[in-house]
């Protein structure tokens, strides 16, 4: 095993691209650390106390699990592969082209039993220079500001633009105030994210329409612009991209997101002269949608393959930073499974597959390819379980199916160590796997981590390797191949574990 283990890092380290700029991994250490490591995880696991006073198997495997992802770390190694020697990865870059091609390798490297790619066409869309955005017209001469371009918004002028302010706190308010107050103006959607709640979802939720909506409301009733105070939890300058999306029945205007202080800066600024004005600089640009591919691996099922466990993350990332929690974590959880089971000569009795989808970002188009394919094909899911929440320390699982089923979950609970998995909560999925059980009625997961920094990091600058604890990494995907263990095992139903 420790031959077989080392010999696919070595492996790995060929993968790395030659054409990249960054800084490399130093993967022969890695070899040795990572051998090193197994090997003291392979010695402790053959002595473990608890062993000796009786665990049933499923506490065995569960701690063997959880072993050997906190000893070797190998996963967290694997994300830094992917967030330094391949970077940022937005649908249609090059960037994205080489992470086909890396998780390919990296599977294929590995010997799963099936490694294959699913061409889906993609949008294609680059945010060009710089983007430049400045409160001038004020005392101080101008005042330069920390912005992105919302993903998707259109450029403006080369020259820029340049126009009053209105400030408005909701998409309602804009009707509310009218044409009058809007036409020729920059709306300023200033909400922030809602600092009360405790799970940080429903502040994300209650303040990312005016990313998603607020441009086309904003043109509806004539403004020429817009900025967003970002859609982030964290109280830095770093601002947050995401995508929007554009009505049909309304023109096209240019959008950016602040930074936190940078829209605080711009709202002392209106307040104490409310005559300044906002000058914008964006040069984006649509190209023709792009051919890319989602990257599918597999471990075949010994007696119902064609029932197939899916358990998945989007390779695609924003194009400001590595995508290391957004969806780097994802990607190295969903390769996890496959690998931990192999390592542990687990052999499922279904298929477990690993699917990383391209463009969850900006369009979902690999999600929907998925889905129809697996429609047309007839393929039986028997659940699918997404991780798109970052690499955080796990809290619990989201899952949308039966009662029956979700009570069959909850008995497992126990299994699960102390501070990490807690709760199975009704309702959850993802995005990538939404198509598909809206195609198919197949049942779905959402990994839940916890998410007190996950919005500060959610599509802005500052998402890179760096920000991702290893052993936080490393829990969340052993509590992952942990469920998808038991389901394999014991099935949704008892009918279904004869």
């Amino acid at each position: 095993m420790l031959s077989a283990f080392t010999g696919s890092l070595s492996g790995l380290a060929r993968r790395v691209s030659p054409h990249s700029s960054r800084t490399r991994v130093p993967l022969n250490n890695l070899v040795f650390s990572l051998a090193l490591s197994l090997a003291l995880s392979l010695a402790f696991s053959a002595a473990l106390p608890g062993e000796a006073r009786g665990q049933t198997d499923d506490e065995k495997t569960v701690t063997a699990i959880f072993n050997e992802r906190l000893t070797t770390g190998e996963m967290y190694y694997l994300l830094e592969d992917l967030c330094k020697n391949i970077g940022p990865r937005l649908s249609g870059s090059e960037g994205a082209e080489r992470s086909v091609t890396w998780a390919k390798e990296v599977m294929e490297g590995y010997g799963f039993d099936r490694v294959y790619l699913q061409e889906v066409m993609v949008p294609h869309w680059e945010r060009g220079e710089p983007e430049q955005v400045r409160i001038v017209n004020v005392d101080e001469g101008m005042i330069e500001l920390s912005a992105l371009a919302i993903g998707g918004s259109e450029p403006t002028a080369p020259t820029g633009l340049t126009a009053p302010v209105v400030v408005v706190h909701s998409l309602e308010e804009v009707e509310e105030i009218g044409r009058e107050a809007v036409e020729g103006k920059i709306v300023f959607y200033n909400r922030r994210f809602d600092q009360t709640v405790i799970s940080t979802g429903p502040g994300y939720g209650g303040a990312v329409d005016q990313r998603t909506a607020g441009p086309s409301q904003a043109a509806r009733f004539g403004a020429v612009g817009v900025v967003i105070r970002s859609a982030g939890s964290d109280f830095s300058d770093a601002p947050h991209t995401g995508g929007l999306r554009y009505a049909e029945d309304v023109e096209r205007i240019p959008a950016a997101a602040l930074g936190y202080q940078s829209a605080d800066r711009l709202e002392r600024a209106l307040e104490e002269q409310p005559e300044a004005m906002l000058y914008m600089r964006l040069a984006s640009k649509w190209h023709p949608d792009a051919l890319s591919h989602n990257v599918i691996g597999e471990i075949r099922g010994s007696e119902r393959p064609d029932e197939i466990i899916l358990v998945g993350g989007h390779l695609d990332s924003w194009d400001v930073a590595e995508g290391a929690h957004d969806d780097g974590a994802g990607v190295v959880h969903s390769i996890g499974v496959l690998r931990t089971f192999q390592k542990l000569g687990i052999q499922p009795r279904h298929t477990i597959r690993a699917v990383l989808f391209m463009n969850e970002e900006n369009g979902l188009r690999g999600g929907l390819k998925y889905a129809e394919v697996a429609r047309d094909t007839g393929e039986n899911h028997v659940i699918a379980l997404e991780s798109d929440a970052g690499g955080f320390s796990p809290r619990g699982f989201g899952v949308s199916a039966d009662d029956d089923v979700i009570e069959r979950f909850r008995s497992w609970l126990p299994l699960f160590p102390q501070n990490t998995v807690s709760y199975i909560n009704m309702g959850g999925g993802g995005a990538d796997i939404g198509p598909l059980r809206r195609e198919t009625g197949t049942p779905t997961i959402g990994f839940i981590p916890d998410s007190q920094r996950a919005f500060d990091y959610h599509h802005a600058t500052t998402d890179v390797f760096e920000a991702v604890n290893r052993r936080e990494l490393e829990l969340g995907g052993a509590s992952i191949a942990t469920l998808i263990y038991l389901i394999d095992k014991y099935g949704l139903r008892d009918d279904m574990a004869q």
